[in-house]
C-alpha cells in the first residue's frame, strides 16, 4: 500500500516548490520529489542544479546544490522490472506504476542567506554550512535565477563542491558552475573569475583542473 507525501492542491502550490525535505543533516539534505497530478513521474532535478529550502526556526535561506537523483519502488519488496513499454503505454495500460515509484535527490549545503533585521536593512550571504539544515517536511524550491546569481558573486561554495566525499566533484563542480554561467548569459569576465578559483583550489592537481575545465563550455 502506498505512503505518499501529504499532497496539496497545485494551484496553491509555488511554481518551483518541486519536493519535501525527508532527511536531513548538517551538509545535505535528501529531498523526495513532490508528485505531478497528471501520469507521469515527478520532475528530477538536474545535476548539478541549485535548490533552497528554509530552516524555519531562524529564517535562514539554505543552498544546496543537487548531485544524486534517483527514481525507485516506494519500498524495498517490489522491485520495477523491464515491461518494453513507452512512456504512452505506461500510462494507458499500467497507470499504477506512477504510484509505485518515488524520486529523491542529495544536494550538497553550501551557504544560506540571513533575513534582514533591525541592524541590517539587506540580506546577508554566508558560503558556509549554517548553523542548522532545514528541517524535515520543509519544502525544497528550484533556485530562481536571481537568488543564484546573487549568491555566486562570492565563490567560495567551489571549495565545498570539491570536498564533497560521495559525488563525482570534478563533475558536479563543473555542472555547477556552467549553471551560473548560463544564467549570467555568458559572463565571460565571471568565467575566468571562477576558473582562477579553481587554479588556486586545485594548485597541486593540474590533472582535475583540466578535467573540471574541459567540462565547461564558454
Amino acid at each position: 500500500m502506498r505512503l505518499p507525501l501529504p499532497q496539496f492542491n497545485r494551484s496553491d502550490r509555488h511554481a518551483n516548490h518541486i519536493a519535501e525535505v525527508i532527511e536531513t543533516s548538517t551538509c545535505e539534505i535528501l529531498a523526495q520529489c513532490l508528485e505531478p497530478e497528471d501520469l507521469s513521474f515527478p520532475s528530477m532535478p538536474p545535476f548539478g542544479s541549485w535548490i533552497r529550502s528554509v530552516d524555519e526556526e531562524s529564517g535562514n535561506q539554505v543552498y544546496a546544490v543537487v548531485y544524486y537523483a534517483t527514481t525507485m519502488p516506494i519500498d524495498s519488496v517490489h522491485r520495477a522490472v523491464a515491461l518494453g513499454l513507452s512512456l504512452q503505454d505506461l500510462r494507458e495500460e499500467q497507470p499504477q506504476i506512477f504510484a509505485m515509484l518515488k524520486t529523491e535527490f542529495r544536494a550538497v549545503i553550501v551557504g544560506f542567506e540571513q533575513p534582514a533585521d533591525t541592524r541590517f536593512s539587506n540580506e546577508r550571504v554566508y558560503q558556509y554550512l549554517p548553523p542548522r539544515p532545514p528541517q524535515v517536511h520543509q519544502a525544497v524550491y528550484r533556485c530562481e535565477a536571481e537568488a543564484i546569481i546573487k549568491f555566486t558573486e562570492q565563490l567560495d561554495f567551489l571549495r565545498t563542491l570539491l570536498s564533497v566525499n560521495s559525488a563525482p566533484v570534478d563533475s558536479l563542480t563543473a555542472a555547477a558552475i556552467r549553471e551560473v554561467y548560463q544564467l549570467r548569459k555568458a559572463d565571460r569576465q565571471w568565467l575566468i573569475k571562477a576558473g582562477r578559483t579553481l587554479s588556486v583550489l586545485l594548485k597541486d592537481d593540474y590533472d582535475r583542473l583540466r578535467f573540471i575545465l574541459s567540462q565547461i563550455h564558454p
